[in-house]
């Protein structure tokens, strides 16, 4: 059930929160923690990174990158394969945050796709809340119509993933 998978991502979170403060921000520091051991006994976890990226799925090919790098290979990095792609495939003066509305995840449906992971034997599943460009799978106060409440799906894509 969606439950026994959740569990160990809710004692992961619990475990974490209680013990962040010992840690330093630093490696070693951060390398002296022990791994939990739900999760250092887990073979095999799922780890799902969406979100605005996903609507031009485009990473330029192996040589070049990622899709979910899209946004800084096009506007950072300015690589020729990124602005190419985009002017072949969307008009003048398309911007970034013109990709949130296509956004809509319409085929998700989170029981379905919990079965579907422990099916699979997932013992723990990882999704990419917030993004690198801001964007947050749930409704943040910081991220004003920059997230999947207010925008793109309408939805709060972590809280019906975790419920």
């Amino acid at each position: 059930s969606l439950d026994m998978l959740m569990i160990p991502i809710s004692v992961f979170l619990l475990a974490f929160s209680l013990v962040s403060a010992q840690y330093q921000p630093n490696w070693e520091s951060l390398d002296a923690r022990p791994l939990p051991e739900w999760y250092d006994q887990a073979k095999f976890g799922i780890i799902l990174h969406w979100g605005v990226y996903s609507v031009p799925s485009y990473g330029g090919g192996p040589a070049h990158g990622q899709s979910e790098w899209f946004w800084f290979d096009w506007l950072g990095r300015k690589q020729e394969w990124a602005i190419d792609f985009l002017q072949r495939n969307y008009p003048d003066g398309f911007t970034y945050p013109d990709f949130a509305p296509s956004f809509t995840a319409e085929l998700f449906d989170p029981d379905e796709w919990a079965e579907l992971f422990q099916a699979a034997g997932a013992r723990y599943v990882v999704l990419t809340s917030k993004h690198h460009e801001g964007w947050t799978n749930w409704k943040s106060p910081t991220a004003w119509n920059w997230n999947s409440v207010e925008n793109g799906p309408h939805r709060d894509l972590v809280d019906a993933l975790a419920t």
